[in-house]
């Protein structure tokens, strides 16, 4: 697998090889931009903006949030009719938003940035980048006690030190708070950090999760019954509170999961090629759940009476009324590309390649129209 460095390094290759090296460096100076750090460069005000890449969706009270490409978050008061633009101190592309309550917000995305709203995503502040992740863990790491097992440590810190040496080069990929104090970020190569209060401070937990391989983590949720991840090549973890460790699971996937849903009684894990899995004990055992599609399931949710929503990169939009044993397609007037969705009242809201959308419906009536502002 390429690290991210390495991936750009063969891209910066090809475009050296498509357009002649001697011209690049013939080029004149004044031509070349000089580089902007997206840390230090505020998301850049646009009146396109909710209409352009938008990859999450969030409800926080009666507010619509969603978050994306170049640090952009827009909200709504109307249910969607007008949006405004959030003031974000950043512009590296977000994937990934969570409201503990109508006010206390996060968002995670590209260079390990953690934002942070007191006042329901109408402006945002930096908790945590790349940067301080990267020495946070290495700190960390010297810090263990020295009962920690020797191989383990040294692969950690191995790992630690190639991330630093990337720069700030690894996102987080999901966010998810079970208040307004505790919660979980996870990212690319096992990166995992909690907090305890708000996110003020941040710890590394990259040695609490039996993740020998470094899998991407791609999602993080939690419930009564439990706090899962799930992650690439078919990883599952479980929280166990009594070693605060994230122990593997069995699952019968060795394909990758983007998300995963959970509620009292349900582990729904979905991903690649359509496919889902759920649990109704803990993650001990799997059963395929029935999506009725192959392509990518990118977002999730759990609505208000029980239901369960998937959405995919197809622009499928799919529920099922038996805890995800089965599910059926939703007509959309207009479908997209979906990458997250939100359940307000009687709304959905729908983020994706063009935007977002919001979709009305009654208590117990699927939705037949969809609405673009």
């Amino acid at each position: 697998m390429k690290t991210p460095s390495a991936r750009r390094l063969a891209a910066a290759s090809g475009l050296a090889a498509a357009f002649g090296l001697a011209t690049l460096l013939a080029a004149p100076m004044a031509h070349v931009p000089s580089f902007i750090d997206v840390l230090n460069q505020p998301s850049a005000t646009s009146a396109l903006v909710s209409q352009r890449l938008l990859q999450a969706s969030a409800v926080a009270g009666q507010r619509l949030v969603a978050a994306g490409a170049r640090g952009h978050i827009v909200y709504s008061d109307d249910r969607g009719v007008s949006w405004k633009q959030a003031k974000v101190p950043v512009s590296a592309d977000l994937t990934a938003l969570h409201f503990a309550n109508a006010h206390e917000g996060w968002a995670v995305g590209h260079e390990g940035v953690v934002l942070h709203t007191r006042d329901g995503g109408a402006s945002w502040e930096v908790q945590l980048d790349g940067r301080r992740a990267n020495a946070l863990v290495l700190a960390h790491l010297r810090q263990l006690p020295a009962t920690t097992d020797p191989a383990v440590l040294e692969s950690l810190r191995t790992e630690a030190e190639r991330a630093a040496g990337e720069g700030p080069a690894r996102p987080f990929l999901d966010v998810w708070f079970a208040n307004e104090r505790e919660g979980f970020v996870v990212g690319a190569y096992n990166l995992i950090f909690h907090t305890s209060d708000g996110g003020k401070t941040w710890q590394p937990w990259v040695e609490h999760t039996q993740n020998e391989r470094f899998y991407h983590l791609y999602g993080i949720r939690g419930s009564s019954d439990g706090v899962y991840i799930v992650g690439e090549l078919g990883l599952a973890l479980r929280l166990d509170p009594a070693t605060g460790r994230f122990a593997a699971l069995q699952t019968p996937y060795e394909g990758s999961y983007f998300g995963v849903l959970t509620k009292p009684g349900l582990v729904l894990a979905y991903g690649l090629r359509g496919t889902a899995y759920r649990s109704l004990d803990g993650g001990q055992h799997w059963e395929q759940a029935d999506t009725g599609v192959t392509a990518s399931i990118t977002a999730g949710q759990v609505l208000p009476d029980g239901r369960v929503l998937l959405c995919s990169q197809a622009g499928d939009v799919l529920v099922s009324d038996d805890d995800g044993a089965h599910f059926r397609r939703l007509t959309m007037k207009t479908p997209m590309s979906y990458t997250g969705v939100a359940v307000s009242g009687h709304a959905l809201l729908l983020s994706g390649l063009r935007g977002v959308r919001v979709e009305s419906f009654e208590p117990g009536v699927l939705p037949r129209t969809s609405a673009r502002f």
